[in-house]
């Protein structure tokens, strides 16, 4: 009786752990899908109320930043860079996958003489490690561009680990790359970016890319605050972008994720027809830059952007993600940097981001002013329901004043400048007091004046009380 009962004792107590595990297996599973989605659900994505814009964590977001380099996660002080943002209400950060300083290390390690594109160098992908977790941590939008152009052309190339004579993985005479590449990237010579298969479809270089790209997502995927770019003022073949746009939102899909990507094109006439490559093609590019509209001044870098927005279609946000402008630089002033940022903001753009010096006040003082500014005013309306409104302007000369506006709501009117305009309140309800509540923003010092109350009136002239940087609000 006893040896009967102690097998069918085991048999149950077995059965009962089979049960447990299936259980704590389901259990398990359920878990890690509702994880999945709310991380679907909580990543940044287009707005759903507005397209124009980026929502995160369910909330629309505006996108606004500065940073003293590009490829950021290479600087040593990154986490104090990024908390100094994050004081000044700025929540956007460029991130080219580039090693471009004697300081900086490429994502390779190597062996001997040459790169083994086998593998990795630990710095790297620690450097980079922390900077996804930190600006995670920090509510930092990230937008990553992925092949960082300038890497693959002239001095850059020649100590490039993808350069066949830099590495122990392929020749020169096997895969048709170039050893020296003398060119701008602007005469996109390089074969690097004709390895898909609608152009060279050369293996050998593909497999690595690939490989690299896939070490990228295998780093960024587990979160969701990240934006794809492709490439950095490209001017290659538009089959490159689209391979590797569609890549990146293969390899997502098959873990679960989401992701928006884009692709930034050289010409500084945003409708030259190389834009029109992502400004066309929404099935591949979920979003736009139109940074290199950044160097036009005054009101043609206005116009040229509102142009681009009106024919946007389907709507989706339209990025900044350099703005230049820097009195050590070559492409505008620093009153041209300041004033591009605001411009963008107040032409209904999805995002604004200071250019890393010498060519952008980075995160400069004046770029810090700038940015809490910019976060003042926009904090005290909804954006997300206003549209760039210049036609509310009269006696306006050109470039003199710009409008951001919920008619009948709120209104906000910028002056690069200052001077003095007349603003058509003709959509207002006027309500029982009557009144009109104004507060003007001194931009440089981040500073509000006095809130004032004025009679209600179908037009009412605004003046700047100085001839600099000045916003008001209206409502």
């Amino acid at each position: 009786m006893k040896c009967l009962c102690r097998p069918l004792l085991v048999s149950i107590f077995v059965l009962c752990q089979l049960v447990f595990m299936s259980v704590c297996t389901t259990a398990d599973s359920e878990i890690e899908v509702n994880e999945d989605i709310e991380m679907e659900k909580n990543r940044i994505q287009i707005y759903s109320e507005n397209p124009r814009y980026w929502q995160y964590k369910g909330e629309p977001v505006l996108l606004l930043g500065g940073s003293v380099d590009d490829n950021l996660f290479q600087i040593p002080n990154l986490k104090e860079h990024l908390e100094l943002l994050k004081s000044v209400g700025g929540n956007y950060v460029r991130s080219t996958m580039g090693w471009t300083e004697a300081v900086d290390v490429p994502p390779f390690k190597k062996v001997g003489d040459l790169y083994d594109l086998n593998q990795w160098s630990d710095e790297f992908w620690t450097r980079f490690g922390n900077f996804i977790k930190w600006t995670h941590e920090l509510d930092i939008i990230v937008q990553i561009e992925v092949w960082a152009t300038f890497n693959y052309y002239r001095d850059y190339w020649d100590v490039n680990p993808f350069n066949p004579k830099n590495n122990s993985n392929y020749t020169a005479e096997e895969t048709e790359l170039p050893t020296v590449v003398d060119s701008h990237p602007s005469a996109a010579k390089n074969n690097f970016f004709r390895s898909v298969p609608k152009k060279n479809n050369q293996e050998i270089v593909l497999k690595y890319q690939q490989k690299y790209v896939d070490k990228l997502l295998s780093e960024t995927l587990p979160y969701g605050h990240i934006l794809y770019c492709m490439d950095n003022e490209t001017a290659v073949t538009p089959a490159w972008g689209q391979y590797w746009s569609t890549y990146i939102k293969s390899r997502a899909a098959e873990v679960g994720r989401g992701v928006e990507t884009t692709e930034m094109w050289n010409p500084w006439d945003i409708h030259h027809s190389q834009h029109r490559n992502t400004k066309d093609h929404p099935e591949i590019y979920s979003f736009c830059d139109i940074s290199q509209n950044n160097t036009q001044k005054g009101q043609t870098h206005w116009d040229n952007a509102q142009k681009y927005r009106s024919e946007l279609s389907p709507i989706r946000p339209i990025n900044n993600v350099k703005i230049y402008g820097a009195d050590t630089g070559k492409y505008g002033k620093t009153q041209d940097g300041l004033a591009r940022f605001w411009r963008n903001i107040f032409g209904g753009f999805a995002s604004a981001r200071s250019h890393r010096p010498p060519n952008g006040l980075g995160l400069s003082k004046l770029s810090q002013a700038n940015i809490k500014s910019m976060r003042m005013i926009t904090d005290e309306m909804d954006v997300f329901s206003c549209e760039p409104h210049n036609d509310l302007l009269s006696n306006r000369e050109e470039n003199e004043a710009y409008v951001l506006a919920n008619p009948g709501i709120e209104y906000a009117v910028y002056f690069p400048k200052g001077g003095s305009v007349a603003l058509h309140l003709g959509a207002v309800e006027k309500t029982d007091a009557d009144t009109i509540s104004i507060r003007w923003l001194n931009i440089g010092k981040a500073e509000w004046e006095k809130e004032q109350e004025i009679p209600y009136s179908d037009n009412i002239t605004l003046s700047s009380p100085t001839e600099s940087h000045w916003a008001v609000l209206i409502k």
